[in-house]
């Protein structure tokens, strides 16, 4: 089933957003003890995860059953060792708890990040210069999944080992991810399952970065030059991303109208990664897609074709909402936690 909801802006689309997931979780929480959340970063999701803190400090779902997994890291933050690189404010999870985890009264049961702070950035290139024997490139494009292959020693092998495969088997242990949550990128990636990466064998990911991605993330002010940047990253595949019960992609904005056309219209290919969710709905998953306006742009001119191919367009933009900047949460002066 692939169902697309459209609404006016980045305040509704947030809103409709977390309704969509709150009612997941509580359907998750009704048949089981326990929910497993994916999670994503950037800018999309930042509104809803501020309606979901206030679902969570309203009772109206159990934080206190909720496990999170995160969909990426980067590798190459500045600082002198993991710790500092995992409080950096440009890390995923610094911005997870910023956005989400201190936002709520009740603690999840574990909250998860891939762990790319763990991996020293020069150590690799180093190991990478050194045996290239031991792993391959893969990807049409600039940005490139950094296959370790089996025969791999030293480094690369703890790469492989204690960073990808042990994230892999983690998510497994928890029963799978039963609701991911995910963005887009501008040439249709998700997470950092960079553009022309294959699908096959590629659960977790080692990345090379996109120049593309790179520069996106200059330009929107998380880095300040190409040499501050991180290079790499850790990040599920979209083999994994695809395999949660539910897979709820927000996307707002015109420079998200052009992916998320592509990935709804066109053929599913690893040039624009978000394109799987066709597979995904045809093999039964529910694959849910909230946009704004913008965004949706292009697919509101083709109903028709969108019909044809067995999708679901809702449009929502006449609906009421709450506005998200009426979100505010306050301390309670007695206890001194967030209201």
């Amino acid at each position: 089933m692939l169902t697309i909801y459209v609404t006016r802006d980045f305040d509704q689309m947030s809103q409709v957003a977390a309704r969509l997931a709150e009612e997941r979780i509580k359907a998750c929480l009704a048949r089981k003890p326990e929910c497993v959340l994916g999670l994503a970063t950037g800018n999309s999701p930042t509104g809803m995860y501020k309606h979901l803190a206030k679902a969570f400090n309203g009772k109206r779902i159990d934080a206190r059953r909720v496990r999170s997994f995160n969909l990426d890291e980067y590798v190459g933050l500045p600082g002198e060792h993991a710790q500092q690189r995992a409080l950096n404010c440009n890390s995923y999870g610094y911005f997870m708890i910023a956005e989400l985890f201190a936002l709520l009264q009740d603690t999840f049961l574990e909250t998860s990040v891939p762990y790319g702070v763990l991996v020293e950035q020069a150590r690799l290139v180093k190991e990478l210069a050194e045996h290239p024997d031991q792993y391959d490139m893969q990807g049409a494009n600039r940005g490139k999944a950094v296959v370790i292959n089996a025969r791999a020693t030293g480094y690369l092998r703890e790469v492989k080992e204690n960073i990808l495969d042990a994230y892999q088997r983690k998510i497994e242990t928890a029963g799978g991810i039963d609701l991911q949550i995910i963005g887009v990128g501008g040439r249709g990636h998700a997470a950092f399952h960079e553009s022309g990466i294959p699908f096959a064998g590629n659960s977790m990911l080692l990345v090379k970065l996109d120049d593309n991605t790179i520069e996106n993330a200059i330009r929107d002010g998380h880095f300040t030059s190409r040499e501050e940047s991180p290079q790499y990253a850790v990040s599920m595949g979209a083999e994994l991303i695809y395999k949660a019960g539910t897979v709820l992609l927000l996307a707002n904005g015109a420079r998200k109208t052009a992916p998320v056309t592509e990935a709804l219209l066109g053929a599913v290919h690893c040039d624009v990664p978000i394109s799987y969710g066709q597979q995904y709905a045809a093999e039964d998953g529910e694959m849910l897609y909230v946009l704004d306006e913008a965004a949706a742009a292009d697919l509101l001119r083709a109903r028709d074709i969108l019909r044809a191919k067995g999708y679901a367009l809702v449009d929502l933009r006449a609906e009421a909402y709450d506005k998200v900047e009426h979100i505010c949460f306050a301390r309670d002066p007695k206890t001194n936690r967030l209201a």
